[in-house]
């Protein structure tokens, strides 16, 4: 089955960086989007960031001017550049990607724990 399977994660101090990256592997044959969630304890998950198979880039309001996302969609790997962390940045962040197996993501990572300390 397909597998996603994130990196990166750990401790950081507020206003530092962290880089984080996802491979996925499988019978996959097509990637349209992958992008990034995190939820935090207590919290409901939500959107971070995407981009599409031809470089369509998408952020939440949150992380705009902060986060960067990159990758090679064909190639169903991505990253996410994390700069400037705040301490309400804390969460687990997961990947995910669109395949077109069904409406919206398909498969989803594990997560990687990314705390920010004030």
């Amino acid at each position: 089955q397909v597998q996603l399977v994130e990196s990166g994660g750990g401790v950081v101090q507020a206003g530092g960086s962290l880089t984080l990256s996802c491979s996925a592997s499988g019978r996959i044959f097509s990637t349209y989007t992958m992008g990034w969630f995190r939820q935090a304890p207590g919290k409901d998950r939500e959107f971070v960031a995407s981009i599409t198979w031809n470089g369509i880039t998408n952020y939440a309001d949150f992380v705009k001017g902060r986060f960067t996302i990159s990758g090679d969609v064909a190639k169903n790997t991505v990253a996410l550049q994390m700069n400037s962390l705040k301490p309400e940045d804390t969460a687990a962040y997961y990947c995910a990607e669109e395949t077109g197996r069904s409406s919206g993501y398909d498969y989803w990572g594990q997560g990687t724990q990314v705390t920010v300390s004030s």
